[in-house]
């Protein structure tokens, strides 16, 4: 019998050890040095493996016969027939080529989002962008379904959200000066195994439970107990979802009422005070936002409140707020409230103190500091300048020509009649499937780039396999990791895959655009180009790195953090007028004049308590009386491995578990263990009962990332068998200033299944003609 050998290997969610004998890939195990592993590693055997990878190029039968004239009515249910590389090539680049001479490169949208790659070449968003924008542009997205309202609202009010996270305070600093954390909506641990591009080593739990054992003590305001870690020992305030800006006004109202709040600190580093206070305390509309009034809202006790309000100004307070409040109706209001209840309390620039929007929610965040930037592809200049906000894709198909507001601009959405999309799963990231599935049609062309059959694939009309990242050489690095991380080739593709790169050559070729597009490279040439940056850029830091060669097979390498005591904003603090914030006013804008001049009722000029259409408030609450959260999982990233193993054994009875309150579990005769039906106006699906007083009564929480499996493939209203949550989720957006999705806002009924219950399909392959 052949021995094993054992090769390193990096994914989002860190560092892995695979076992290969005879060529085969047997498992992915926990590296050595890394004391809080990722368990996702134990989906990746499983699923490279499994039925659902493409194996061969695949064209939709009715396309294939008669081009795009065969509609996109047949996508989702139609079989697919299997075809070589050639024919597939061919066709793809014929389809551009007409696209482009008939409507103009306008009509294209380059489709990419998430967390397709780490690896710094073979990441599918830089290889699709730089591809389409050598043969002429595309119509891109702008921001993410994560953290778009953060992106957006955060300059007008203290500066780019993507480089303060960077810049966060890290947990040691918070363990030797904090005294307090106070956590709207927690900081999940399952969120943290992952980073973007990778993780050297998991760091967030460790981290803060040594803040905890230092004596620093945590309040945790989350309908979910399971949004954060149990030894921190915090105090759990469960609030009613997307009450959380009324629960910070309450706040604010008792910090401005009984004097807490520091005057001094307002005058040299803010802006526009005058006019929140006035709305807080109720003189601008009448209605005092006091304890007693969120307390109405949120039902948590007004006491409860106060005296959270008083011992925050008691103490060094961090205040945070996960990325996930955001994705609600209104979601800039209470990142926007976080920014104000820490410059109330007058401790931004302090160590252990200020704000941070996003802790946790990326493993990287508040944790470590590399000081210098990695290698990338370069992407080239895009021709089309028109874009559209990530999450409004399913409005561009359904009303090309349709006005809409964004950011301050009154702009149009175009008219695509070629979608190509390759890195992510819209049928994962997109709320309202059964609309995605209508918009989904419209479109002449849809190609898809896919490692497995998910629902893109299978809604797709011409469908290329593609590797996975033990199937090709790359370098892993995080965006603000300071690990660079070994991703050596350690199995050989499975059945007909190629790489992105391979693909991309392959319709550039055809189009005429392949020295532009590859510039003559190889892969390896490719890699070594980046490698020689990666080397110069690390001497510039006295450190010197290996060969190329070396460093795949030794593994990954610790860059020394460059700034281990970092205080956010201490620069801002310390001088504000030679460290101005790259605001309008240079300061922090409690007030915004920007914001305010749009115009935006849904959006005002400062932080305000607007009811969300749904939420246990609303009126729809009496005929859907649950609140639904869905929250990454524990299993995998996203959607991605769900057919792996690890993700595969969470399931309750083969679907998406759901967390529901004994409380209301009784209410519907629901045992754990059972088979449910969630459903409201826009879709149903099917889960596993997990009875658990983790969640509040009123709300039911199910993860993200179940694939989708109608009963009825390519038909909206279907059934989903499985669990997926976007059949449920309204794709309405936060408000006209970011577009960001509101997916968080959902009400839901749920019930007993009753019946046979149809069997799950989602990992099997399409039907094949």
């Amino acid at each position: 019998m052949a021995e094993s050998r054992f090769l390193p290997v990096a994914h989002h969610w860190g560092r892995g050890l695979a076992e290969v004998r005879d060529g085969e890939l047997i498992e992915v195990r926990a590296p050595e040095g890394d004391s809080d592993p990722s368990s996702i590693n134990a989906n990746v055997a499983g699923a490279v493996k499994g039925r659902a990878r493409v194996l061969r190029p695949h064209v939709r039968k009715s396309f294939l016969e008669k081009g795009h004239g065969a509609g996109g009515e047949g996508r989702g249910a139609e079989p697919f027939v299997p075809v070589s590389w050639e024919t597939a090539l061919d066709l793809a680049a014929s389809e551009i080529a007409r696209v482009r001479e008939t409507h103009g490169n306008k009509a294209i949208y380059g489709g990419s989002y998430g967390w397709a790659s780490s690896g710094r070449f073979h990441h599918a968003q830089s290889q699709i962008h730089r591809f389409l924008n050598c043969v002429g542009g595309y119509v891109r997205s702008q921001g993410n379904y994560s953290y778009n309202a953060a992106l957006i609202l955060m300059p007008h009010i203290v500066g780019s959200y993507a480089r303060h996270t960077r810049e966060y305070t890290p947990w040691p600093v918070i363990e030797q000066e904090g005294e307090l954390v106070v956590m709207f909506g927690g900081v999940p641990r399952r969120n943290a195994q992952v980073g973007a591009g990778g993780l050297g080593k998991h760091r967030l739990a460790e981290e803060m439970l040594a803040c905890r054992r230092a004596g620093v003590e945590f309040v945790a305001l989350s309908p979910y107990r399971g949004d954060f870690i149990d030894e921190l020992e915090a105090d759990w305030l469960a609030p009613r979802p997307n009450s959380d800006t009324a629960v910070m006004l309450g706040i604010a109202h008792t910090l401005i009422s009984e004097g807490l709040h520091d005057e001094a600190f307002l005058e040299r580093y803010c802006v526009g005070f005058e006019r929140f206070s006035a709305y807080v305390l109720g003189e601008a509309d009448g209605e005092p936002k006091d304890a007693d009034w969120a307390a109405g809202l949120s039902e948590i006790p007004a006491q409860s409140i106060r005296e959270l309000a008083r011992r925050m100004a008691a103490k060094r307070t961090l205040v945070l707020c996960t990325a996930s409040l955001q994705r609600a109706e209104h979601g800039e209001q209470p990142i926007w409230m976080t920014v104000v209840l820490a410059a109330l309390l007058g401790q931004i620039g302090l160590p252990g103190g200020g704000y941070g929007v996003g802790y946790g929610a990326d493993g990287n965040i508040g944790v470590t500091y590399p000081g210098m930037g990695y290698p990338s592809l370069p992407q080239g200049e895009n021709a089309v300048s028109d874009y559209i906000p990530v999450a409004a894709i399913a409005d561009m198909l359904l009303s090309p020509g349709a006005p809409y507001q964004y950011n301050g601009e009154d702009r149009v959405y175009p008219d695509i009649k070629l979608v190509y999309w390759a890195g992510g799963n819209p049928f994962h990231h997109h709320q309202d499937l059964n609309r995605l599935i209508e918009a989904w049609r419209r479109p002449e062309v849809v190609i898809v780039n896919e490692i497995s059959w998910t629902a893109t694939a299978r809604h797709a009309d011409i469908v290329f396999p593609v590797t996975t990242a033990l199937e090709r050489y790359d370098i892993g690095a995080g965006s603000s990791d300071n690990y660079l991380l070994s991703q050596p080739k350690v199995i050989e593709p499975q059945g007909e895959s190629r790489n992105d790169y391979d693909v991309f050559c392959g319709l550039a070729e055809r189009l005429g655009a392949l020295p532009a597009f590859s510039e003559g490279r190889s892969e390896r040439e490719w890699l070594e180009l980046f490698w020689s940056t990666a080397r110069q850029r690390a001497a510039r830091l006295e450190i010197e790195l290996p060969d190329l060669e070396t460093f795949w097979k030794e593994g990954s390498i610790e860059l020394p953090e460059q700034a281990p005591n970092r205080v956010f904003l201490s620069a801002f603090r310390r001088d504000p007028e030679a460290n101005p914030l790259p605001t309008p006013s240079g300061r922090i804008e409690i007030f915004s004049e920007t914001i305010a001049s749009f115009g935006y009722d849904d959006c005002p000029g400062h932080p305000t308590w607007i009811a969300p259409q749904e939420w246990l408030g609303a009126e729809a609450a009496g005929r859907y009386p649950l609140h639904l959260l869905s929250g990454q999982p524990a299993t995998r990233l996203h959607s991605q491995l769900d057919n792996g193993d690890f993700s595969r054994a969470s399931k309750v009875k083969g679907r998406e578990p759901v967390l529901i309150h004994p409380q209301d579990a009784q209410a519907r005769g629901v045992a754990d263990g059972d088979l449910v039906r969630l459903f409201n106006g826009r879709g149903a699906c099917l889960a596993g009962a997990v009875v658990t007083a983790q969640v509040r009564p009123g709300v039911v929480f199910l993860n993200t990332g179940a694939w989708y499996d109608p009963a009825e493939p390519g038909k909206t209203g279907s059934l989903d068998k499985h669990g997926n949550p976007n059949v449920l989720t309204h794709d309405r957006r936060t408000s006209r200033l970011s577009q960001g999705p509101a997916a968080h806002s959902a009400l839901v009924e749920l019930e007993q299944f009753e019946g046979e219950a149809p069997e799950v399909t989602a990992f099997e392959p399409p039907p094949t003609a």
